[in-house]
């Protein structure tokens, strides 16, 4: 074998396995990071596989231009998803293709048009709302009648005599004769009903009465509506679909709604008509919300569509692999270079010692977060970069511990006897002293990954991460601070975000129980 594990490494191997949930998490995570090695297998918007005239190929592999396929001399990229609609791929049933199981990109911007039958389509019908004006002798005949024409659905031509149409009560015949008789009277309002159809209604408002010089010749009075009424009240149906079904809808308004619903889609968000209805009239209005970015989550797109009009699933899948290769490349450099600062301050000490620990304490108080701005400012946004830059500071808090370590082992009895024995420095460091200091550096790994994920969405939150078109779960929090009502912009980032540290929190708790030499006592 190249290397043989120590009997209490495999012990405390043995001891990290009985801990269910820390194995548990270890294998979910172990998942995890196998989906963010290849997210382009899930999520793609080019064909994992096409045959094409006897040919294969693979697009999510390599880039093909136009030409490739239509000999067209064009080599502006391929939209395969029209292409295997087109009568030159769909006419041979040899040519096969094979989509990703989300067939978008991360960068890919969806078309509006495909959302279509997930706009929210809502049908109203309200009355009109319609005010008349008339004046009756004291006969009851009408003298003069402005919008009076719903009140009255037989007409008043006729017949104009108004107690022919309405039932007058005792109420408004006592009103009326005070009124001529030119005395006081105080304001009314009371609902009337048609003699012959029923189920029609309005109000009769009129205004109050002070005696006047010589009696009236007419009395005016104000026709309104009665809300009461059966055909007067307003209805609102939401119909599913974008409209496509209309069962929502009662038999007698689904011909007026098929119609607008027509009308809509060549005229119009909102169209409206009105008709006559139960002797009343009735405006219809049909309302068909535009399709905006953000989008809710839709059958296809299950976690929605982000401000830009791409599929949040795709780029919280592809944040995956970002956060995680940032993750543990980050880890195993701040490792990397913590080791060399703690081992050769705590092996040598000294003046070394001094003077390193000098220089540490000078470092870290460099303002961090200033000189990403400026090296972002003038070198741009990259991955390299940003890992390169946080780096450079991440390494110091795990020095400290591999220097403490160093200081207590170097004095130990087996180290001494291996500088008797002549060994050279560098294999008394990493033979000797290294494996038995490798418990805090252990023990501290998962935390360490935690602590890069969260900085690297901290940073593209801020907006001094990640170049703008890479996918970031923090570059989606940003969006959802400027879009607050696109809950799913805050909801799955945030749970790929938590899962995955919460993962490398109970890796690390099970490590460290695994690692720590000390005994553990329960009180009872």
């Amino acid at each position: 074998m190249f290397f043989r594990l120590s009997p209490i490494t495999r012990q405390r191997c043995r001891q990290f396995r009985r801990n269910r949930r820390a194995w548990t998490a270890l294998w979910l995570l172990a998942v995890l990071g196998a989906l963010a090695l290849a997210p382009e297998l899930l999520c793609n918007g080019r064909p994992l596989w096409l045959r094409f005239e006897g040919r294969h190929y693979f697009p999510f592999l390599r880039y093909y231009p136009q030409d490739t396929f239509l000999r067209n001399g064009q080599f502006a990229p391929m939209d395969y998803r029209v292409f295997a609609r087109l009568p030159a791929f769909a006419g041979n049933r040899s040519n096969r293709v094979l989509f990703a199981p989300i067939p978008y990109g991360p960068n890919e911007v969806l078309d509006a048009a495909a959302f279509e039958a997930h706009r929210q389509v809502t049908l109203t019908v309200a009355p009109v709302v319609e005010t008349g004006r008339l004046s009756l002798s004291p006969s009851g005949a009408i003298i003069r009648a402005e919008g009076c024409e719903p009140f009255f659905p037989d007409g008043f031509a006729n017949d104009p005599v108004f107690t022919n149409h309405w039932v007058v009560t005792d109420v408004l015949a006592a009103a009326l004769a005070a009124r001529f008789a030119n005395t006081p009277a105080p304001a009314l309002e009371l609902p009337l009903t048609h003699r012959t159809r029923h189920e029609l209604g309005l109000v009769v408002a009129l205004t109050p009465f002070d005696p006047r010089d010589t009696p009236p010749a007419a009395v005016r009075m104000t026709l309104k509506p009665d809300r009461a009424g059966g055909a007067m009240r307003s209805r609102v149906w939401r119909l599913a679909r974008g409209g496509a079904a209309l069962t929502a809808v009662p038999p007698e308004w689904r011909t007026v709604a098929a119609e607008l619903l027509e009308t809509s889609r060549s005229s119009g968000a909102v169209v409206s008509t009105t008709c006559a209805a139960d002797g009343g009239r009735v405006q219809v209005t049909l309302a068909r919300s535009d399709v905006t970015w953000p989008h809710r989550p839709v059958p296809g797109h299950w976690m929605g569509v982000d401000a830009a009009g791409r599929d949040v699933l795709a780029r919280v899948l592809y944040g995956l692999r970002s956060s995680l290769l940032f993750g543990m490349v980050l880890t195993l450099w701040a490792m990397a270079l913590g080791f060399l600062a703690g081992a050769l301050q705590g092996y040598f000490g000294g003046w070394i010692d001094l003077a390193m620990q000098r220089f540490i304490e000078i470092w870290s108080a460099l303002p961090f977060l200033y000189i990403m701005i400026l090296v972002g400012s003038v070198m741009g946004r990259s991955f390299f970069l940003l890992l390169a830059c946080y780096g450079l500071f991440n390494w110091i808090g795990l020095s400290y511990y591999l220097r403490a370590e160093f200081l207590r082992l170097r004095s130990l009895p087996f180290v001494e006897a291996a500088r008797c024995q002549g060994l050279s420095h560098a294999r008394i460091i990493f033979r000797h002293i290294l494996p038995n200091a490798l418990t805090p550096v252990v023990t501290l790994l998962p935390f360490s990954l935690v602590g890069a994920i969260a900085a690297l969405s901290a940073l593209d939150f801020l907006g001094f991460g990640l170049p703008p078109l890479a996918p970031s779960w923090g570059e989606l929090l940003q969006q959802a601070q400027h879009n607050r009502s696109a809950w799913w912009l805050v909801f799955y980032p945030s749970a790929a975000l938590f899962l995955v540290m919460f993962l490398a929190v109970l890796i690390g708790e099970g490590l460290r129980d695994a690692f720590d030499p000390k005994p553990r006592s329960r009180l009872q």
